[in-house]
């Protein structure tokens, strides 16, 4: 079976269970970049599913060659934009974990409109999430790591936690920014029941 997740209809829920043909969760890499990230988390727990969503078609069809490749049955890929998946194609309640890693921060105040984190954004993670599902986030950026972390910590849908010390690895950018001699900041939060 291909990697690549071509829904037949992009205006309906789709299932874990459709995406991969089984199971009822999945981790989910949003705006996953060229994959390197997923892909070596997908080698690592071939016991979990690992969907990727990311909206330019070159880097889609290189996950899902590199996916193809190695033989991970356990990843898919998906073209389109973050913030519709979260809120028009993912089936409620099936997402254990979301990683958010290294996305535009748009620096300029007038471009902080376009940040996918926003109040109104809150609700549509909430429900996307599985119970005790959780938000990883990773950005090199303070400003708006802080902007992120201000917004989920109003919310009573959400709860800082620990980062687990378990295997992560590092996303290219992170490698990129770390050899830069910039920090990395990251956060976890988990979902309440309101």
């Amino acid at each position: 079976m291909s990697a690549a997740f071509v829904p037949t209809d992009y205006f309906a829920r789709h299932s874990v269970s459709r995406i991969f043909g089984a199971g009822e969760r999945c981790e989910v890499d949003l705006g996953c970049g060229d994959g390197g990230f997923l892909l070596r988390m997908a080698a690592h727990y071939p016991e979990r599913r690992f969907l990727g969503v990311e909206r330019l078609l070159g880097r889609v069809r290189k996950v899902c060659r590199d996916a193809d490749r190695r033989g991970l049955d356990n990843l898919r890929c998906l073209r389109a934009e973050s913030r519709y998946f979260l809120e028009w194609m993912a089936e409620p309640g099936s997402i254990s974990r979301l990683h958010y890693l290294f996305p535009d921060p748009w620096p300029k105040e007038k471009h902080h409109k376009n940040r996918l984190v926003q109040e109104s954004f809150l609700p549509i993670l909430h429900r996307a999430l599985a119970p005790q599902g959780e938000f990883l986030f990773k950005t090199d950026h303070e400003e708006y790591f802080l902007w992120v972390c201000e917004r989920l910590e109003a919310s009573p849908l959400f709860a800082r936690a620990e980062w687990d010390a378990e295997f992560y690895p590092k996303t290219d950018f992170q490698q990129q920014w770390e050899a830069m001699g910039k920090s990395i900041f990251a956060a976890r939060y988990v979902k309440q029941q309101p």
